[in-house]
């Protein structure tokens, strides 16, 4: 009630002045009751102008940006306003507030790996984030308030909108390039629509993947029971003479051995991928693995190839021996297997600059077309099948060799081209290579950037 005392010492003045016009004019007039009046007008006159003076000073800032201070005015009209200021202040602060939630809000969704866009009731685009954008290829600011069925043409998109069946997720394909999203819709406010999209590509390329292992896994073994079955049941209702049934045997030893290798092959692979990256602190002598290499090589080959091996590299590799060695050894075996007869085949060992190393495998063989290679360390994958299985292969050494060299921080790559041979390098980073009796550079620089996939030149 700060505000009522000025209010009574206004009010008095003006009554004081009113009473002195009163009295002036009863003198100079003779009338006294045109003398009241006309003090009594001019008290209210004097108060009724005070306060528009005020109320006028007051309105001006209400009509403004209200950014200056509000008109410091005392009593009722500067309480007014220091109430009046006060309250919008407050205002700002609580939208202030409010607009960084929205923004950290928006940040948030913003940061995520799917994509969020919101509708309003007639499909006009009120926000979207950049995952969204690039999956339905919009501009988040160019495309603001326009409607989504005009921008986004996929006739399925477009119906699975207007049925306003959202129970299950739409799955959508070629919206941008090659590549499948899950769309997912959820209504909300009068009429809103949040439209989330999550790129699912490479889930279905492993689910595709899945697919073909199981199927292909199936087929692998399938085949060889298939021969056993038909053996054991000419064994058991033919007479055969002994030559027969000693080749019968060998034949049934072969696809025993076959499923062996197969089935030896799919545990290899499911320990490399369920156990962690081997320590950079276990070194392993190059030079012993490729001598046990050669006379392998050596005996599968049968004297029917060039087989030369770099020697005395004085090269050590940190990583398990075992699996270094299987490593090495599919690619020799392959390169015996698919070399012909006469053919050369080099193992080698090189520097690579900044401390890494490479160990090739190359041959004369018949080489691979350019179109299988970034396929090549798939499982199962098979350039001919027939020849692969004639040799004796599984379709699954070059994944063995790819998972083993990426659990060492290198890469498999792969140089190739039909009728003039194949080269096949195992790339490691140069914490896993040192020179013998050298300290080695750091565990912490194992993982080497290059370690995902296979690359093909």
């Amino acid at each position: 009630m700060s505000w009522l005392l000025p209010r009574f010492v206004l009010a008095a003045l003006a009554v004081a002045m009113g009473a002195f016009v009163g009295l002036w004019a009863g003198k100079l007039f003779d009338i006294p009751l045109l003398a009241e009046a006309l003090g009594a007008a001019t008290a209210v006159g004097a108060l009724v102008l005070i306060d528009a003076v005020r109320g006028h000073r007051l309105l001006i800032w209400l009509r403004g940006s209200q950014q200056e201070l509000a008109p410091r005015d005392t009593g009722l009209w500067g309480e007014l306003a220091y109430r009046m200021e006060r309250a919008v202040r407050e205002r700002e602060k609580i939208i202030a507030r409010e607009r960084l939630q929205l923004e950290q809000f928006l940040s948030a969704i913003e940061a995520s790996p799917n994509g969020v866009l919101m509708l309003d009731g007639q499909d006009h685009i009120l926000w979207c984030n950049r995952v969204s954008a690039d999956h339905f290829s919009l501009d988040p600011q160019r495309d603001l308030r326009q409607r989504i069925t005009n921008l986004v043409r996929s006739p399925t998109f477009v119906a699975f909108l207007q049925a306003g069946h959202f129970e299950a997720p739409l799955l959508l394909s070629n919206v941008r390039g090659q590549g499948t999203l899950s769309v997912v819709v959820r209504c909300y406010g009068e009429g809103m629509r949040l439209v989330l999209s999550q790129d699912i590509t490479e889930r279905e390329r492993a689910d595709a993947m899945r697919r073909d292992f199981v199927a292909n896994v199936s087929h692998e073994i399938r085949t060889p029971l298939t021969v056993l079955s038909g053996f054991i049941e000419t064994m058991s209702s033919l007479p055969l003479t002994e030559a027969e049934r000693r080749r019968v045997l060998t034949l049934m030893g072969q696809q025993t051995e076959r499923m062996q290798g197969l089935v030896s092959d799919l545990l290899t692979l499911a320990q490399l991928e369920g156990s962690p990256r081997p320590a950079a602190d276990r070194w392993v002598s190059l030079d012993a693995l490729l001598t046990r290499i050669q006379s392998d090589a050596v005996a599968l080959s049968a004297g029917k190839h060039q087989i030369t091996v770099q020697p005395a590299t004085q090269v050590e590799l940190a990583g398990v021996e075992s699996e270094l060695l299987s490593a090495a050894a599919n690619l020799v075996t392959n390169a015996v297997r698919y070399t012909p007869a006469g053919g050369q085949i080099d193992v080698v060992w090189r520097e690579l600059p900044g401390g890494a190393g490479e160990l090739s495998v190359q041959d004369t063989g018949l080489g691979i077309a350019r179109e299988h290679l970034p396929r090549l360390a798939e499982r199962f994958y098979r350039v001919d099948g027939s020849r692969s299985r004639e040799t004796g292969g599984t379709g699954l050494g070059l994944s063995i060799v790819k998972h083993v060299v990426q659990r060492h921080g290198g890469e498999l790559s792969i140089q190739s081209e039909a009728g003039k041979g194949s080269r096949f390098n195992l790339q490691f980073p140069p914490a896993r290579v040192r020179h013998a009796g050298e300290p080695a550079l750091g565990v912490e620089a194992a993982a080497w950037s290059g370690s995902e996939g296979v690359a093909v030149n």
